[in-house]
């Protein structure tokens, strides 16, 4: 094969490779997908003070508006920037904040109740950190006490920790988990999330009537008998 001919070829084979890892990397941006069960930090997350963030996320977001070619002199418009910079860091990208982390307290279950506990419908407000658009729904907490037992409220705080910043759901169902069984000493620890993410629903297939569950099973959950009992007592009517 002349050498010409040879190259033109290397150059189509490169073309499609690259064309296939584009196509690769675009359903990768759409899909939920993360290989880390640990929110991806750099080691310099906290060097800057929560002030420090709002200033420099402020004037990114200014400018971001401004590229749109929003008009920052109108009323409306004027504190958006600061506006969304202290949300972010403030409130719904909170629980990146180590210092925010709930203080669990544990009692010994002295009236030796031996059955699952299940705190269900638990509200939960995230943030898909693919697209950064809201993910809402509900998460369905259970565990069984080997001689600790932790306050109801804990486990919605739990929850709602690891749902502010951004985030992927089968990580979150991951760290709910891991965290309470570390809080409650037992790998008995179950957590069911049903959430809409709006990434899914407000943009791309833009398809407003699905949801995503996922599951995160520890120990005794990973029976067939605990994780359907478990399962039953979620699909309880407990509409008061």
């Amino acid at each position: 094969m002349p050498y010409y001919v040879y190259l033109c070829c290397s150059k189509i084979r490169l073309m499609k490779i690259e064309s296939t890892m584009e196509g690769f990397n675009e359903e990768m941006e759409n899909d939920h997908f993360s290989a880390a069960e640990d929110t991806p930090l750099r080691k310099d997350a906290f060097d800057l003070s929560d002030e420090e963030k709002i200033d420099k996320i402020q004037s990114n977001v200014k400018e971001i508006l401004s590229v749109l070619g929003m008009d920052l002199q109108d009323d409306s418009l004027s504190g958006t920037p600061k506006r969304v910079a202290k949300m972010f860091v403030k409130e719904i990208f909170g629980g990146l904040n180590p210092d925010k982390k709930p203080k669990s307290s544990t009692f010994d279950n002295k009236y030796k109740y031996g059955e699952m506990l299940v705190e269900k419908n638990i509200t939960l407000y995230s943030t898909c950190e693919h697209h950064l658009l809201p993910i809402v729904g509900v998460a369905h907490v259970a565990y069984i006490s080997k001689g600790t037992v932790v306050g109801l409220s804990k486990m919605n705080r739990i929850v709602d920790y690891f749902a502010k910043r951004p985030q992927v759901q089968e990580r979150l169902n991951i760290q709910i988990v891991r965290e309470l069984q570390e809080v409650l000493g037992t790998k008995d620890v179950a957590c069911v999330i049903d959430a809409k993410h709006l990434c899914v629903n407000s943009r791309g297939i833009r398809d407003i009537q699905s949801s995503t569950v996922t599951a995160e099973y520890g120990g005794k959950f990973k029976e067939d008998a605990t994780r359907s009992e478990f399962l039953d007592y979620i699909n309880l009517d407990t509409n008061f």
